[in-house]
This record gives C-alpha cells, structure tokens and sequence, in this order.
C-alpha cells in the first residue's frame, strides 16, 4: 500500500529568514493524522536566507540527520564539533543524554537549502555523538546508495535504529529496485524532480508512506533526487 503525501499539505512555516515544510507534526504545526511514519518522526525541508540560522539549543535522545542540497550549512556542537556542510555532505547527530548546537547559513548572499531527519532511537540516554560524510552525485546515480545504516555499513553514518536510509538520482530512462520484507515500512521523499515508485507517481517535495510491499521499483524519472527510508 502506498499513501501519497503531498507536497502542498505539509505544515508551511515562514518566519521571513526560514522557509520550512514540515511532512510530519512538528513546532507550531500539529496534525493528529501526521506524527510520523514507524520510527521517522519529522522530515522538515528548510530554507535558510544567507547570514541567518537556528542558535545554541538543545536536544535528547533523538536521531538527527541532515541531508544538504543546496548553499553551506555552519554546524557547531556542545562535543566540540564545527564544520560546513555542503551539497552530498550527510551529518549525523544522535543527541543521546543531552546535545547543545547551532545551525547558520554559512553564506552571506545565497540561501542554504536541506532536508533534516529526526528518527527516534532504539535506546535513550547514550553518550551523544556526531558524524559526517560526503555522498557525491556520482555515486548516488542510477543506483541507491546507503547513507545511513543501523551499522554503519557501506561507508554509511550510524543511526540508533533498525532504519536503513538511502539517497538515489535518476535521469531520464533509469530505474532502480528494492527488495522489502512486507512486515517492514518504507517512506520515499522526493527532494528534486519527478520519480514514480510502484508506478505512483511523486514530485518534489512529496512523501510516500509505504507498508507491505515485497519490492520497490523507482522509475519514469525526470531530475529526480530522493531518499527512501526502509524500516522495521
């Protein structure tokens, strides 16, 4: 079964320097039908305007990646942490017993564009951690490309959770597939173009929720760059 969220019904938030869509519940914006999908809790997509960010705040026991598509994203953390993040970098921050940090668009005259994941973990109270890693186009075309990974397998990040996340870019004639158990969920969300999975068609910025399917088939896409979630 394939459940279609669309792009123009997710929670619109515009705070003048923050353009965000939430998929899912989330701060100001609450849906009793959309608090998430199996362990994936929040899919924002955010648009930050140069020079202006998140401050210094706080996290617990929550699975954060972020996933960057277009500007540099300034990350810092309470365990030290600093950098730039930039399109095909993937960060991944499990907040564990406690994590301050701040998120700024590094750039003074372009806006940052990303998508952050928040996947609740399997344990609570872990010592909290961060990791990052660059997914270049090249190795996410006409394939799917693990980023994230229960462990860390394929060069992927660490995430607290039976919860494999994977990044693809389809031009125009490809296609990939998936094996699914049936008793797992999927969730496909669409960063870019057009792509149809199982013959339903998405664009950009739509999420699909997905359960007892036995494989997945991605195809008749156009500039398509997605992630797909693939879940106990």
């Amino acid at each position: 079964m394939i459940e279609v969220r669309n792009a123009a019904e997710r929670g619109m938030a515009d705070h003048g320097w923050l353009q965000s869509a939430h998929t899912f519940s989330f701060a100001g914006y609450h849906d009793p039908r959309q608090m998430g999908f199996g362990p994936l809790r929040v899919i924002n997509e955010d648009r930050v305007q140069p020079g202006k960010g998140f401050g210094t705040h706080g996290h617990r026991d929550m699975e954060i990646v972020t996933y960057v598509l277009e500007g540099a994203l300034e990350h810092k953390d309470s365990l030290g942490s600093g950098s730039v993040l930039r399109y095909g970098d993937v960060q991944r921050m499990s907040a564990g017993s406690g994590i301050m940090h701040s998120e700024f668009n590094h750039s003074r005259e372009e806006p940052v564009h990303f998508l952050q994941i928040w996947i609740v973990p399997d344990v609570d109270g872990i010592p909290p951690e961060y990791e990052e890693k660059n997914f270049d186009a090249g190795c996410k075309r006409g394939v799917l490309r693990l980023v994230a990974s229960s462990d860390g397998r394929e060069g992927s990040v660490r995430v607290h959770q039976d919860a494999s996340v994977y990044a693809s870019i389809l031009d125009a004639g490809q296609s990939v597939t998936h094996p699914m158990s049936p008793a797992r969920g999927a969730f496909v969300q669409v960063a870019r173009g057009e792509v149809a999975v199982n013959g339903t068609k998405l664009t950009a910025g739509d999420g699909a929720k997905i359960s007892g399917e036995s494989s997945l088939v991605f195809d008749q896409a156009k500039d398509a760059e997605f992630l797909l979630f693939d879940m106990g």
